[in-house]
């Protein structure tokens, strides 16, 4: 691919521009002056590449949590002037105010696919929960994902109408665009239908029998109570 190219995809893929400065590692007291001018202290690395410590501005990376696609998002990274195409891979955040404290962007190529974590949706009310009293069970909420970075999607849905009591939706029978794929057995159940649980509490009867022995110690409890004959 062409530099020329390469630039006009990068402009199509996305519209987040993400402007960064590279910093020099002092520690904490370093990071504490980058936070108090309103920057994020972060890192970007890739393969082969170790990492680039830098300052973004704290508003770009909650840009990129809200976007549709969250921190699948591709943007378009800008260090000092040279652009590239990168992944918020993680970030911190303080406990108390929630604010963003460090990030890690990875970069990424155009025709290199990358692993990423999809949210895994399921659609419809299966018919072994409306009709049989079962329950649905969602054993996965995102899904491992390989891709290029033009092709990685928002979301993965199923559809769980069909479903009844015991059946399931598996890897094998995902609706995938071409050049995704899951990155799990293609067996590998994502969720099921389980049949409900049978109460087997017995209720309590009104009489309860007899302990053993009480008839026994009702005598001797009225030979109590008599009274002693004179002699």
């Amino acid at each position: 691919m062409g530099e020329k190219d390469e630039n006009d995809s990068m402009s199509s893929l996305t519209n987040i521009t993400v402007v960064a400065s590279s910093r020099t590692v002092g520690g904490k007291s370093e990071a504490r002056r980058t936070r108090s001018a309103g920057k994020v202290p972060a890192v970007v690395y890739g393969p082969g590449e170790t990492g680039l410590p830098i300052a973004v501005e704290a508003g770009a990376v909650q840009s990129i949590l809200t976007s549709p696609q969250g921190r699948n998002t591709v943007v378009k990274l800008t260090v000092d002037g040279r652009e590239q195409l990168a992944l918020l891979k993680s970030y911190d955040y303080h406990p108390l105010t929630r604010q963003i404290e460090h990030a890690d962007f990875y970069t990424v190529k155009l025709d290199r696919p990358v692993l990423v974590q999809v949210p895994f949706v399921l659609t419809g009310r299966a018919k072994g929960v409306a009709m049989d009293g079962g329950t649905l069970r969602q054993i996965f909420r995102t899904l491992p994902v390989l891709a290029t970075p033009d092709k990685i999607p928002a979301k993965i849905e199923a559809d769980v109408t069909h479903l009844g009591l015991g059946e399931g939706v598996h890897v094998r029978e995902l609706k995938l665009a071409e050049g995704v794929r899951v990155k799990l057995d293609n067996s590998q159940t994502l969720a099921n239908v389980v049949a409900p649980e049978k109460d087997d509490t017995k209720a309590a009867t009104p009489e309860a029998a007899p302990a053993k022995g009480a008839a026994k110690a009702a005598p001797a409890a009225k030979a109590a109570a008599a009274p002693a004959k004179k002699k």
